[in-house]
């Protein structure tokens, strides 16, 4: 889905929708409150945010992941989009989106995932198979699995739009609840939202990695199918590309062979076809070769700071 407008300020619609929200809201307060998280015999560390959409989530893992390379670190993930229950180990060979989902894909490249729609589940079977450390991407509102530490994602421009619970706005669950069960919170760009929150906060960046002169002066058609797809068209207009035309599509959007094709008749007078590399594993087959990727990664301010706390 795209986000509607009125997630991002109140308005008449979201004061309409907003006793839906307080029932979302209260269904997973239950929800907490009957629960039994279980645990798995090795830590886990979670990695959530309270806002539907791209934060920065799989990126602060990636970053996590490295921190934590001598201790074995295994993903579990639900596996959003894709059709496997699980809990099965991804298998970049073997599996495509349309099975496991396009982040946990892109994770599995250089690290083992799992996964899992049962996070219990998942976590037995990741300890079982050699995990020393579970990253836990997304699940901060799924209580069924025992967390050892939560970090909380945060965009520091969007905050938390318009500070209701969905429907009415683009939150999982009000922020005192929520800020109240996390550890750390990880602000990624500028910005100063309000948060009323006493732990650790580390700011981060998500810039784009490799040459980035590569991309002065080039001609480009941008897409993505993100939380945020103008992030990524404001980066390679940063970078000095010259950017054609652009086509923001929904978050986990799958793309078929059509779609593509109209793609490159915008860019058949020279442009190049660029996009994310969360989008490039949800491209249909035969489109890999030519489409380019805007690779990204997470960077702390003070990343010795956190891999202290950890």
């Amino acid at each position: 889905m795209r986000a509607p407008e009125f997630w991002s300020r109140r308005s008449a619609v979201s004061r309409l929708l907003a006793p839906l929200g307080w029932c979302y809201a209260a269904a997973g307060w239950w929800r907490w409150r009957r629960a039994r998280p279980a645990r798995v015999g090795v830590p886990v560390v979670c990695v959530g945010n309270l806002v539907v959409g791209g934060a920065g989530k799989t990126p602060t893992v990636r970053a996590l992941a490295q921190m934590l390379q001598d201790r074995a670190p295994h993903v579990l993930t639900r596996g959003y989009g894709g059709r496997l229950a699980g809990p099965v180990r991804v298998d970049p060979a073997r599996h495509a989106a349309a099975d496991v989902g396009d982040e946990p894909l892109l994770l599995a490249r250089d690290l083992p995932v799992w996964v899992a729609r049962d996070r219990a589940a998942g976590g037995l079977a990741a300890a079982a198979g050699g995990a020393g450390v579970i990253l836990m991407d997304d699940g901060f509102q799924n209580p069924s699995l025992a967390k050892d530490v939560s970090l909380l994602v945060v965009d520091a421009e969007q905050g938390f739009g318009n500070g209701q619970c969905l429907p009415a706005g683009p939150l999982r669950e009000p922020p005192g609840r929520g800020l109240t069960r996390a550890d750390a919170i990880v602000l990624i760009g500028e910005g100063a939202p309000a948060l009323a929150f006493e732990g650790p906060v580390f700011r981060a960046r998500i810039v784009p990695t490799g040459d980035a002169s590569a991309w002065r002066g080039r001609r480009v058609v941008a897409f993505a199918g993100i939380g945020r797809p103008d992030k990524v068209f404001a980066t390679l207009r940063d970078l000095g590309a010259e950017v054609c035309a652009t086509r923001a599509f929904a978050d986990h959007h799958r793309y078929t062979a059509a779609e593509l094709a109209r793609l490159a008749d915008l860019a058949s007078a020279g442009a190049a076809l660029v996009t994310t590399e969360k989008d490039h594993v949800r491209l249909p087959a035969g489109w890999g070769d030519r489409v380019e990727t805007l690779p990204v990664a997470l960077r702390f301010a003070d990343p010795d700071a956190v891999a202290s706390w950890l």
